[in-house]
């Protein structure tokens, strides 16, 4: 579809190299047929630590899924994950908190392309992060792109 590439996305280093995400209802209902009865919402609720933490598989999955929902192929999106090592697990684990977060609440990623997000106060686990254009910003961690 010609539009794919223009909607919103996140963006996150994985395995040393900057890679697009983007969760959209087909990787959703996906993620949830193959993980059922654990739904988006649950696992969301996990992430964000309301109730029992996440399994490391829903995780890689559902990071997996972003991938190919950012235009990865699917065989190249798991072999990308499964080469990621148990050191790399709560590095996923908050790229899926993100994603999932920005799936959820997209207006995010639009405050963030347009410089309009608030700013972080000191000492709330900001550093190291930035948000802006995928064209805009650099530096490591993860941004947002509305591209």
């Amino acid at each position: 579809m010609a539009i794919a590439g223009t909607a919103a996305a996140l963006e996150e280093e994985i395995g040393g190299t900057r890679r697009r995400l983007l969760l959209r209802n087909g990787e959703i209902e996906r993620f949830e047929v193959q993980h059922a009865p654990l739904g988006i919402f649950e696992l969301f609720d996990q992430l964000m630590g309301r109730g029992a933490a996440p399994q490391v598989r829903h995780v890689r999955d559902i990071v997996a899924l972003g991938l190919v929902g950012g235009g990865m192929l699917d065989r190249m999106a798991d072999a990308l994950i499964a080469e990621q090592g148990p050191g790399e697990n709560m590095a996923l684990r908050e790229i899926a908190r993100r994603l999932i977060g920005v799936t959820f609440f997209p207006k995010v990623l639009d405050e963030a392309a347009a410089g309009g997000g608030k700013k972080k106060r000191a000492g709330s686990g900001g550093a190291g992060r930035r948000t802006g254009s995928r064209t805009g910003t650099s530096g490591t961690g993860s941004k947002t792109s509305a591209a």
